[in-house]
Formats: C-alpha cells, sequence, structure tokens
C-alpha cells in the first residue's frame, strides 16, 4: 500500500521504519522545513521502546547519546541548603531497561534509520484528505494515497481535519524548555529549585553544545495561542518572578533567540483513532501528557503496533481496530499514572515540596539491591511499561521484513 505519514518527529519515523519492512510504500511530509531541532526537553524509553529500537538496529546509536544524568539536587524555595538524589536509583525503579536521550537527538536517529527507503517531503503539509485517498498540501500537487497516518503531535493537523475537536483534559499545569549557555548546566547533575506550584532546573549532557533549563509550573488554564512565543515568554516570566536568583540568570536567555518550547499539559482521552483510511499514533491519538507520562515510549510502541496490524492483512478497517485495542490499556494506564505524576511533581504547597524533595533524598539512601523489588510490586504504576509484552509480528506471521 501507499501510506501518507505526517509528521516526522518520532512517531513518524518509527511507523515509516516498519511499514516499509514489510513491504508498504511511505511517505512522510513535515511541516518543518528541516528535520526539528526544538530545543526540547530530554525523553525516556522504556523497556517497550528500547526493544523496539533494539530491533531496528539503532539502540547503539541511542544509548551512545544518552543524556547521563545520574544526580538530582534540589534546593527548596526559602531554604539554603540543596536536597539530592540519586537518578540511577529513579529509573531502575521505573524499568529494567531505561534510557533518557534528547527529543531533537532521537528523532535525528530515527529519521536516519529510515531516509534510504521512505520518501521524506518538509516544509508542507497536508490540507485535505477525501474520503477516495486524495490528499492536498500547502505547495506540493495533491496526491492519492491508499492510508493517512497522523503522527504530527498533541496540535495534529490530520487530528483536525479529520476528527474535528476532540476530547480533552488539561492537567492543570504547563512545561516549557529553554536552550542556556553550557555552562549554566552540569553533565551528570540536574540542579533545580522547588516551589508551591513551581520547579525549574538545568542539566547539560556531554555531547550537547548548550544546556537546558526545565520549567514546570502550576496554573489555571492561561490564554495564548501554541504559536505566540512572546506570549508565552511573558507567561513564563510571571510564573518564575522571585523563585532564586539563580533562576532568573535561566530566564533572561529568553530575550535571545535561543531555542524555547512551551506546553500545556494536555491529555488527549478519546480512545477511537481511526476514521475511514486514517488513523493516528503517538501524541496525536493518545497523549498522556508531556513530561509526565511517558508518551515517548508510548509514541514508539504505538508505531511499532499499528506497522504490525497493518501488516498482518489487507484490511485496513481491521488492523485500526486491531491496533486500537492492543494499545488501549496501556493508554489508560498511562492516563491515570500522569495525573498523579503532575500532582507529585508540582506540589502546590510548602508541605507537598517538603514531602517530595524529602522522599527524593530517603529512596536514594536505599541499597540498590531493594530498589526494583519494592517498585516491581505495583505494575500499574511506575513499572507499567515493563509490564506490555511486545510480540514479534513477524514471527506471528504479520508478514516477511524486507531484509
Amino acid at each position: 500500500m501507499r501510506i501518507l505519514v505526517s509528521g516526522a518527529s518520532i512517531a513518524g519515523p518509527v511507523l515509516a521504519y516498519w511499514l516499509t519492512r514489510y513491504g508498504h510504500e511511505v511517505t512522510v511530509v513535515e511541516r518543518s522545513p528541516v528535520l526539528r531541532k526544538t530545543g526540547g526537553h530530554a525523553v525516556d524509553l522504556f523497556k517497550p521502546a528500547m526493544e523496539i529500537s533494539e530491533r531496528m538496529g539503532v539502540l547503539p546509536h541511542v544509548e551512545a547519546l544518552a543524556t547521563g544524568t545520574q544526580r538530582i539536587s534540589m534546593l527548596r524555595e526559602g531554604t539554603r541548603r540543596p536536597i539530592r538524589g540519586d537518578v540511577t536509583k529513579i529509573f531502575a525503579a521505573a524499568s529494567d531497561r531505561h534510557v533518557e536521550v534528547m527529543r531533537d537527538d532521537l528523532s535525528e536517529i530515527y529519521h536516519d534509520a529510515t531516509r534510504a527507503d521512505v520518501e521524506y517531503v518538509f516544509g508542507d503539509s497536508i490540507t485535505a484528505i477525501g474520503d477516495d485517498g486524495e490528499v492536498t498540501f500547502e505547495t506540493s500537487a495533491p496526491r492519492r494515497f491508499d492510508l493517512v497516518v497522523g503522527a504530527d503531535g498533541l496540535h495534529s493537523n490530520v487530528r483536525r481535519l479529520v476528527f474535528g475537536e476532540v476530547d480533552k483534559t488539561f492537567v492543570g499545569a504547563y512545561l516549557a524548555v529553554l536552550s542556556v549557555p553550557r555552562e549554566a548546566g552540569e553533565p551528570g547533575t540536574m540542579t533545580g529549585h522547588i516551589g508551591p506550584g513551581r520547579t525549574a532546573a538545568v542539566y547539560g549532557a556531554k555531547h550537547l553544545d548548550d544546556a537546558r533549563a526545565v520549567f514546570l509550573f502550576r496554573s489555571a488554564e492561561l490564554a495564548y495561542h501554541h504559536r505566540d512565543v512572546p506570549r508565552q515568554k511573558q507567561l513564563l516570566r510571571e510564573a518564575f518572578a522571585g523563585l532564586h536568583p539563580q533562576v532568573d540568570e535561566w530566564m533572561a536567555h529568553l530575550d535571545g533567540d535561543r531555542v524555547f518550547y512551551f506546553d500545556s499539559i494536555t491529555q488527549l482521552r478519546e480512545d477511537t483513532w481511526s476514521r475511514g483510511r486514517v488513523a493516528l499514533v503517538g501524541d496525536a491519538a493518545y497523549c498522556p501528557g508531556p513530561a509526565i507520562g511517558g508518551s515517548t515510549s508510548l509514541a514508539v510502541l504505538g508505531a511499532y503496533v499499528l506497522a504490525g496490524e497493518l501488516a498482518a492483512g489487507d484490511d485496513h478497517e481491521a488492523a485500526f481496530a486491531r491496533y486500537e485495542d492492543e494499545m488501549r490499556g496501556i493508554v489508560h494506564d498511562s492516563r491515570a499514572f500522569a495525573l498523579g505524576v503532575a500532582k507529585t511533581l508540582i506540589p502546590d504547597t510548602r508541605a507537598g515540596v517538603w514531602a517530595l524533595t524529602r522522599g527524593m533524598q530517603v529512596f536514594s539512601a536505599l541499597p540498590s539491591w531493594l530498589v526494583r523489588p519494592l517498585a516491581k510490586l505495583n505494575s500499574k504504576g511506575t513499572r507499567m511499561h515493563d509490564a506490555v509484552r511486545v510480540r514479534d509480528y513477524g514471527r506471528q506471521g504479520a508478514g516477511t521484513p524486507a531484509p
């Protein structure tokens, strides 16, 4: 089949990789004129996504560009002594296999793994999708495809065109990421400041030319457009005014032309991710909330499952239904987990801030041999990703992968 994928970030290239391995002809269209370098935050790949990346042959490249963050140091607002934690123990509790990598690096790795076999069209976007498969674009000539997949994120253009408004839940918080000078962040350590309703931290990595400052804050829903960067910067300044002089230093870089990201932490609540010839995958379909619900691992898994189900037969509607059934459980668990994480990571009282930092300190003091056994008692919480079984579609007769 000829399949059009919208979005060249994470889910799009992973989906394209597996679709081409099962003999489909894939085109990926991306609104950005080049592969996006958004200055995004570090993302987590848990066990299922690592297994899929390993099957793609790219896991060594991912691990080579791991951020290497091992320590965290947080200063509570109004105090003088930071609380320190062991990040390696925290992630060991979450998954038996885990790597933290910059989103930009991961996107580039997946793109590089597919560009020889996939047609990429940058600087264009879909304007209409016909019931007969005809697709029109902003700049390119119309073309006909058998299927169209939206892998274009929380603000999906494909979802808007085909599904209209969908059920969303604003979690009550916002995430921002700002590129700052390399010397502001120490590789291996995340250093931050936390107060009621707001957290700011900075980290670096040995291979990065800059450091990243990340901001999380609670708020009622704010009035702004997701492309109105000046307004977003104003809102961020207001939210973090007076937290700490070091945070003010990071915020001063908002005045330059450094890469900046800002968005609400919002969940998509729909359980149907297909209609006719069109399907959605990743954040375009079931975003559990940026930075809090394992959305990147979910996107990798969803792309892999969708390609596998499409390879199992010619009936795309049946394949879409199987894809939805396969993903629904982990999506529901991720949504529930993310709501709890939002409350925990951004406590709105001083008592909550104290409990979070103190809990991090106590957990980090546990012996390493005890961390995983304790965490494995709850497969619906931090261990939910490890509870997912990654099917081998090739061995189950879904199709014969290309060599």
